[in-house]
C-alpha cells in the first residue's frame, strides 16, 4: 500500500515493500533470453554470476537496481514486460538441435536468424531421424512453460510404421509400456491410412522424453519408418512450412500463446482482477433534494468543514 505525506506526495517504499517487486535470479536471467531456467541455476550454481559484486547463488533474488553480471558482462534486466519472439522451424532429417556437435552435423541453429540480445531458446527436441515442426522463442519462462514436464503439453506426431498395429498393439501403448525409463504411454492414437506394410498413425504424447515414440514401437515389434511432429502445445505446424522454413510468429499470435500458458490475462480477466464485480461496488446514494447536506458524511454527525473551521466556529460560540 503507498504511503503519502501530508501534502499528497507519495514516499519512499519501505524496504519490505522493494521485496514485492523482487524475482529470482535465475527466473529475471531466463526472462532477458540467456536461456533455460535450468540452465541458469547451473550457471549460478558453477559460479558464473555475480549479484552487486557478490557471487550469487541460486536462491537470490534480484530486484530493480541491482547489478547483475555474467561472466563479467553487465546484463540488463527488463523489468516491462516486452513481447518475446516466437519462430516456428519444419525441421529436415539429418539435423541436430544443439549449438555444439563433436562431428560436425548440420545444426538447426544454422538456420535462424540473429537476436541482438538474449538468444533462441529450443522448445523441445527432436532427434537426428525426425522431421517436423520446432519452436523457437528468445524468453525462456514461455520455453519452460512448454517444456516442463509438470505442464503436460501435448505432442502430436504422424508415424509411418512397417506394419500395422493390431488391438491389443494399440490397448497397451495407451494404458503404458514398460521402458527402460519407466512407464510410457499416449494418450491418443488413430489409424491414418497407408499403403501396403507402410501404415500411418497419429498419436499424441504428453511427455518429452529422448526417442520415445520410437522406443514405443520397438517395444511392440515394429519399425518406425517415418516420424513427423505436427503439433506442440496449441501450435501446429502449417502446410504451407515446408522442410527447411521457417517462419516468425506475429505479436497476436504470441500474445495468445502466452495466455494459454498463462504468462498474461485476456482483457477481460484484467477487467475482471481490476473491478471484481457491479455488486461489490460502494452504493452511491443520491442526494435528498429537500436536504441539502444529507448526503454527506460529516453532516450526519454534525461536523461540517474543515477541522480547523470547526475549532474556530466553536471558539466563537463559546465567547
Amino acid at each position: 500500500m503507498p504511503r503519502y505525506s501530508y501534502m499528497g506526495r507519495p514516499l519512499k517504499a519501505r524496504p519490505e515493500e522493494l521485496e514485492d517487486h523482487s524475482e529470482k535470479l535465475h527466473k529475471a536471467l531466463a526472462t532477458a533470453g540467456m536461456g533455460s531456467r535450468r540452465e541458469m541455476e547451473q550457471l549460478i550454481a558453477d559460479g558464473h554470476v555475480s549479484l552487486n559484486g557478490q557471487i550469487a547463488k541460486v536462491a537470490d533474488r534480484v530486484k530493480p537496481g541491482d547489478l547483475v553480471k555474467v561472466n563479467g558482462k553487465v546484463i540488463r534486466l527488463g523489468w516491462k514486460r516486452q513481447i518475446p519472439r516466437v519462430l516456428i522451424y519444419h525441421k529436415q532429417e539429418g539435423e541436430i538441435v544443439s549449438r555444439d556437435d563433436p562431428e560436425g552435423r548440420p545444426s538447426v541453429f544454422d538456420h535462424l536468424p540473429a537476436v541482438r540480445s538474449g538468444r533462441w531458446i529450443s522448445i523441445g527436441r527432436l532427434d537426428f531421424n525426425t522431421e517436423g515442426l520446432l519452436i523457437f522463442t528468445t524468453d525462456g519462462e514461455l520455453a519452460n512453460h512448454l517444456t516442463h514436464p509438470r505442464y503436460e503439453v501435448e505432442r502430436e506426431y504422424a508415424v509411418r510404421l512397417i506394419g500395422a498395429l493390431d488391438a491389443v498393439q494399440m490397448n497397451s501403448l495407451l494404458t503404458g509400456v514398460e521402458l527402460d525409463d519407466g512407464i510410457a504411454k499416449v494418450d491418443k492414437i488413430v489409424p491414418a491410412g497407408g499403403e501396403g506394410v507402410n501404415q500411418w498413425y497419429h498419436l499424441i504424447i504428453r511427455e518429452g522424453r529422448n526417442r520415445e515414440v520410437r522406443r514405443l514401437m520397438e517395444h511392440l515389434g515394429l519399425t518406425v519408418s517415418r516420424l513427423i511432429r505436427v503439433r506442440f502445445g496449441p501450435v501446429a505446424m502449417p502446410s504451407r512450412l515446408k522442410r527447411g522454413m521457417k517462419e516468425e510468429l506475429p505479436e497476436e499470435e504470441v500474445e495468445a500463446l502466452l495466455r494459454w500458458c498463462g504468462m498474461v490475462k485476456s482483457a477481460a480477466e484484467k477487467r475482471q482482477t481490476d473491478d471484481p464485480g457491479e455488486q461489490k461496488r460502494p452504493e452511491i446514494k443520491r442526494a435528498d433534494p429537500k436536504r441539502p447536506d444529507s448526503n454527506r458524511p460529516e453532516a450526519a454527525s454534525g461536523k461540517v468543514g474543515h477541522p480547523y473551521r470547526r475549532r474556530l466556529n466553536n471558539k466563537g460560540e463559546r465567547q
